[in-house]
């Protein structure tokens, strides 16, 4: 599976993780925020994370 070797990813269950590497398959992702002001690393995500098999 083709990767992007700019966005490195350890989520395996994502739909878009490149299989083989630890690596993001797509060639863009958007981050998000969970409140108007992030202040941490877990006020943020992935939104492109899709779980595989959906």
């Amino acid at each position: 599976m083709k990767h992007n070797d700019s966005i490195g990813c350890v989520v395996t269950e994502c739909k878009y993780h490149a299989k083989d590497k630890n690596y993001c398959s797509l060639d863009q992702i958007m981050v998000v925020k969970h409140a108007s002001r992030a202040e941490s690393v877990e006020s943020t995500d992935c939104g492109s994370f899709e779980e595989e098999g959906r």
